[in-house]
């Protein structure tokens, strides 16, 4: 955790519990809670953000994701622990003084208003302005800004355009050039499409030029061929405003392909803080292994058996000599071996080889995938695309002994090497 005014991070949340009480979602408190029931949402959240990171919070469904967001925009009331912007403690601040704009998932843009009054609809209330350029002190005239509001509506000719007004016209035209919505701008938002109005509301929270972005699961209601190029945009912009964004996603898909950090949150609590690579290579704990990549890691378990054996009914492999402090310690207990799918393949039979028998065949053309029986424990294989199988076919499968995992059968940590 960085100091107070450092100037290392952007973003600082320090041990935050969050309780909701009644009339929270029945999503947010989980399955089966009673409505009148108290329950911690959030527990010891420790989390620094780096000035110009694209941070991800990934996790489940009920996991406290969204509820951590809505914390950091002051969205819901704080039970305890402090949360810094920059060099500003906002706990008590509103979430128009907090210098955050959000991006929620169902866009949240005004019907009845066009593109463009959508884009420049927070840029006409706050006084913030553009911290390069700030609104000129002498435009707060409540005359200029009522006569401007009653004649926005007419022909352009016949509109009072104050400076004020002209700053917000340059700052969403750029916003729709970057954004590529020129086009749209006198549109509604009942005129547009979803990947439309995916970026006017991204626009909208880029014409704030704000401290952070935060952003809960914009993409969801996208197909996934939009879904992919408007990821890729994001990242694109955040890359060129250099702005601080927390984003929310439960597809572990899009944490691995836009994040430079990942916090994997389950049950109110982060599991794991690292970049994708580090996720995918050195899980701390079997939930993180699971959760991080697709199909998810395959668990046995298996005993472990001095200096360096483990042993199943099935087969019996030999560790490299980098396990022997690790394992020296566990002689004859039993611990989870997890190994990713796309580390199994088609070999040849032998101690250390798996027989299986194959249950499903899923042919994606560029890639198929396998599950198979191992004496009543089901696996996922990943195997060429070119290999043709059939349902109920024997086959043995070697493990890439280096790409293994180990992990506490009681409590599911990482046993590292």
């Amino acid at each position: 955790m960085c100091d107070r005014g450092s100037g290392c991070s952007r973003k600082r949340l320090q041990n935050l519990p969050k309780t909701l009480q009644k009339g929270a979602s029945q999503s947010e408190l989980g399955e089966g809670l009673p409505s009148t029931a108290q329950a911690a949402v959030l527990r010891s959240i420790n989390l620094s953000i780096q000035d110009g990171e694209f941070m991800v919070l990934v996790g489940p469904s009920g996991c406290g994701k969204s509820t951590l967001l809505r914390l950091i925009a002051g969205l819901e009331e704080l039970t305890g622990g402090n949360i810094w912007v920059g060099d500003r403690c906002v706990n008590d601040l509103p979430p128009k003084e907090r210098d955050i704009a959000m991006v929620f998932q169902n866009y949240a843009l005004y019907p009845h208003m066009t593109v463009y009054d959508n884009l420049a609809f927070g840029l006409r209330r706050t006084t913030l302005g553009d911290r390069q350029t700030a609104t000129p002190q002498g435009e707060k005239n409540w005359g200029k800004t009522l006569l401007v509001g009653a004649t926005r509506t007419l022909p352009k000719k016949l509109r009072y355009v104050s400076d004020r007004e002209r700053a917000v016209e340059q700052r969403v035209q750029r916003v729709a050039q970057m954004l590529q919505i020129q086009p749209l701008l006198e549109r509604l938002p009942k005129q547009l499409s979803g990947g439309q109005k995916q970026r006017v509301a991204l626009g909208r929270a880029m014409a704030r030029n704000p401290q952070v972005f935060l952003m809960d699961e914009p993409l969801s209601n996208l197909d996934a061929k939009l879904r992919a190029e408007t990821r890729a945009q994001i990242v694109k912009l955040q890359r060129q405003l250099g702005t601080t964004t927390i984003y929310v996603t439960h597809d572990q898909t899009e944490a691995m392909t836009m994040g430079d950090r990942i916090a994997v949150m389950n049950a109110g609590q982060i599991q794991q803080l690292a970049t994708p690579l580090e996720l995918y290579n050195q899980p701390a704990n079997r939930f993180v292994a699971e959760f991080i990549g697709s199909p998810p890691m395959n668990f046995l378990p298996v005993q472990v058996k001095s200096p360096l054996a483990i042993h199943h009914p099935q087969f019996r492999l030999m560790l490299p000599e980098v396990w022997a402090s690790a394992l020296q310690s566990r002689n004859g207990e039993t611990v989870l071996l997890g190994v990713r799918p796309e580390h199994l393949s088609i070999s040849t039979s032998g101690d250390d080889r798996l027989s299986v028998t194959v249950e499903m065949v899923e042919a994606l053309g560029n890639e198929t995938f396998l599950s198979v029986n191992l004496a009543g424990d089901l696996l996922q294989v990943r195997v060429e695309p070119d290999r043709t199988l059939r349902m109920g076919e024997k086959l043995w499968l070697g493990m890439a002994i280096a790409k293994i995992h180990l992990f506490d059968f009681e409590t599911g940590a990482a046993i590292n090497p």
